[in-house]
């Protein structure tokens, strides 16, 4: 198939800054889509009809195009956060011809004189600015795409929320163009300046003495959660993790989620990583809801209702965990219907009920049982001795291809 999709990055500096291809398809084109900001880049002689973007924003109308010669335009690189990755999802490679410009954040590496490799990027257009609790760690360095304006505000007082005062802003304004602006300064005295829409903030994340740290592998501080005593606890959620193995792309289901724990630690295994937290009561609910923002990972999608019912209807999970519930008829073997072949199935029990619904379980589906004892040093008179928690026992099974 002949590419009938051309999709140009164009810059701030427009036409002008466009290489030979992208100049050819704009006058060639019989339609040009685009942002009103994008389109008033053009000069008078691109003679095709201009489109803006419908709203709210769809690809339906520009698809109906499909044979005719269309352009589209994007800021800098079409596949980086951009309508590019839009369209690969819905056309093939064989019918788009895709022309990138610098991307905004390789214009703000050359500004800041930072290798683009060792930055983090990521983007708040039209996203939680949540997602940043995630990549808070002293010295990291990060790039972020604006959703407009107010984001610079917004930002610096998530950074002062979350013991990260001390970091150095600098807000890049319509990178590569002739209004290109400077703005500096530090979150604990952000000034709230007036700031252009088009803009893109570079952030030198720099915490306060005593901030907690919250490493990106399993076991964060039971303080890192808020809970009402229905939390996995440290030990016994890395654990847990470590036998669920979360992979970059998959999904979990975390059942009976309680604090929503174990599916948050999931997703802040990757950024790739997905999950649903099933959870029936609605204080837990509240508790989960905060506690993904406050980790950094909003997009963890909270079902409201109780397992198996609360199941029917959800996209298949490569890995499950079951936190409560286990004696509730159904739960396990709807769980094991539904988990995909080569997925891990991981239930933790505390009562002897709960215990025994695993063992005549595993005599039925295999797997491995796991007794965990943890004790912990706590003070008793003028010495100290160890005080038991609760023993979990942990069911561990990866269901069969031929399942």
């Amino acid at each position: 198939m002949t590419a009938w999709l051309t999709v140009t990055g164009i810059g701030e500096d427009g036409f002008k800054g466009l290489g030979k291809n992208a100049r050819r398809a704009l006058i060639g084109a019989s339609k040009i889509v685009g942002a009103q900001r994008q389109l008033d880049l053009l000069p008078p002689c691109i003679r095709g009809e201009r489109q803006l973007w419908p709203v709210p924003f769809s690809l339906d109308a520009l698809i109906a195009m499909r044979g005719e010669p269309v352009c589209v335009l994007a800021s800098g690189d079409p596949m980086f956060f951009g309508v590019g990755a839009s369209l690969a999802r819905q056309l093939s490679s064989d019918e788009m011809l895709i022309l990138p410009a610098p991307s905004s954040c390789s214009l703000a590496a050359a500004r800041m004189g930072w290798p683009l490799q060792d930055v983090v990027t990521l983007s708040v257009v039209a996203r939680p600015i949540a997602a940043l609790n995630a990549q808070l760690f002293s010295g990291v360095r990060l790039l972020v795409l604006s959703n407009d304006g107010q984001s610079p505000a917004a930002i610096a007082a998530l950074l002062r929320e979350r013991g990260f005062g001390p970091s150095r802003l600098t807000v890049l304004e319509h990178l590569g163009g002739e209004a290109e602006r400077r703005v500096e300064g530090i979150a604990n005295d952000w000034a709230d300046p007036a700031i252009a829409d088009l803009n893109l903030i570079a952030i030198e994340c720099i915490a306060e003495p005593g901030t907690p740290r919250l490493s990106r592998l399993a076991g964060l501080p039971d303080s890192a959660f808020r809970h009402d005593g229905q939390l996995t606890k440290r030990d016994v959620r890395a654990i847990t993790l470590a036998r669920l193995a979360p992979t970059p792309g998959e999904l979990l289901w975390d059942v009976g989620a309680g604090s929503g724990s174990i599916g948050i630690e999931w997703m802040r295994a990757h950024p790739g990583c997905r999950a649903l937290a099933v959870e029936a009561d609605e204080g837990r609910q509240l508790l989960i809801e905060h506690n993904r923002d406050a980790l950094g990972v909003p997009g963890l999608h909270l079902i409201r209702g109780s397992a198996p019912q609360a199941l029917a209807g959800l996209e298949r999970p490569d890995a499950i965990f079951i936190g409560g519930g286990v004696t509730r008829e159904g739960v396990l073997d709807t769980c094991w219907a539904e988990l995909k072949p080569g997925g891990r199935l991981v239930a933790n029990a505390v009562t002897l009920q709960s215990e025994m619904t695993l063992m005549a379980w595993r005599e039925q589906h295999g797997g491995e049982l796991t007794r965990i004892h943890i004790a912990q040093a706590q003070p008793l008179g003028d010495f100290d001795t160890w005080r038991q928690a609760l023993p979990i026992t942990l069911l561990d099974v990866v269901k069969p291809f031929d399942a």
